[in-house]
Formats: C-alpha cells, sequence, structure tokens
C-alpha cells in the first residue's frame, strides 16, 4: 500500500476542498438503478464488491482520504463489506484483498465468508486496511434513495455503496445502487464518471472474466 501525500497549496481543488470541508460541510449520496441482466447466474454479491473495487481503483477521487499523514490518495483500495448471520439475524462488517483477477479475488471472498459469516461481532476479522472502504447490501428492499449519515468531524472522504434488492423490468434486471461520498472530494461529474465506468464493467464482466489483468 502506499499513499500520496497532496500539496494543498498547488492543488487545482484546493477551493472546493477547503469550501467543503470547513465552512460548508458537504457529504451527498445519488442512488442509481445499474443494469445487471448480464450478470444473470453469477453470484451477485462477490461480483459486485469486486467490480465496484475495481472501479473505486480506477479514480483517484474515490480514493482521497484524511489521515494522520494528512491528505492524501492510496495508491489501490480493498473493498470491506458486511455479511448476514441468518440465525440471529444480524451482521459482521469484515473485509478481503482485492485482486485485479476476479478468480482470485472470489477465493479471498469465499474463504472469509466460510470463516466469518456466522459470527456473532460487529467486526470479527482483524486487520483491517487503512486502504479500505465500506460496501453492503440489502438484499430484501428495492429502495429508491438511501442516505447515511457520518456523525464525525465531517472528514470521512471515503465512499460508501449500497446495494438493494434487484429487479425485473422491461426484460432487464436492475440493482438500486446509492453512492454516498465526500463534496469536498468528489462532485456530481466524478460520480456520473464513476456510475459510467462501473456500467461498463458490468456489460463486459461475462466476456473478460478469465482476464487474469
Amino acid at each position: 500500500m502506499a499513499f500520496q501525500l497532496i500539496d494543498i497549496k498547488t492543488w487545482d481543488r484546493r477551493e472546493y476542498y477547503e469550501h467543503f470541508i470547513k465552512e460548508v460541510v458537504c457529504t451527498f449520496s445519488i442512488t442509481v438503478n445499474l443494469d445487471i441482466t448480464c450478470l444473470e447466474g453469477e453470484r451477485l454479491y462477490p461480483v459486485m464488491i469486486w467490480l465496484l473495487t475495481k472501479t473505486v481503483n480506477e479514480m483517484p477521487e474515490f480514493r482521497t482520504s484524511l489521515t494522520k499523514e494528512g491528505l492524501g490518495v492510496y495508491d489501490s483500495m480493498h473493498p470491506m463489506y458486511t455479511v448476514f448471520n441468518k440465525a440471529n439475524q444480524n451482521f459482521s462488517g469484515i473485509w478481503s484483498y482485492y485482486s485485479k483477477g476476479y478468480s482470485e479475488f472470489l477465493k479471498n471472498y469465499e474463504s472469509d465468508v466460510s470463516e466469518y459469516s456466522k459470527s456473532t461481532r460487529y467486526a470479527p476479522k482483524a486487520g483491517t486496511p487503512e486502504n479500505s472502504f465500506n460496501i453492503s447490501m440489502v438484499p430484501w428492499l428495492e429502495f429508491t434513495s438511501c442516505n447515511i449519515n457520518v456523525y464525525d468531524e465531517g472528514k470521512f472522504l471515503l465512499p460508501i455503496f449500497t446495494m438493494g434488492k434487484y429487479f425485473d423490468r422491461d426484460g432487464k434486471r436492475f440493482l438500486p445502487l446509492s453512492i454516498q461520498v465526500h463534496h469536498a472530494v468528489c462532485d456530481g461529474y466524478h460520480v456520473g464518471m464513476f456510475v459510467e465506468r462501473l456500467q461498463n464493467s458490468i456489460i463486459n464482466f461475462p466476456s473478460g472474466r478469465s482476464v487474469e489483468t
């Protein structure tokens, strides 16, 4: 893991960053419906975790964080996600190492889920990487909007993703996805580019899943 510090004095986003983190502390969320028709037959949760992480790693705006070292950008990110315990109807937050090849990531995911999905603890897997971001899924609920409120000092800059229950319409299958970001580092334009990249990766996944690049 590498963390590249940003020189705030020369950063072209300095004015926007300082406004939205000091003067008007602002996060925002956008919910979109992703066309996942071509993912039929795939295990939806792990493939979407991988696709989200792949897209996050393609855009520095979604890897920008404020740490004890200062403001900077991680060179790569790993997913931290929730798993549901059916016995006690609660969830745990775990993480897996990301891999550019889906097959390798799936092995990591399956191993972690097998070990921790029956845990009764909130965070049973130790060693969460600093360069990780949050993903969760509410597969029982088809939603049109979702907002998460983080009550800190307004300095949590990494994205948060929440998926809902998929639905079928006009012969296609769609998945609600809520994207929560901090306006200090991410604008509507960046979210739009993220969604475009993610949708393209979904469409190209079936033909490119065996390409370990």
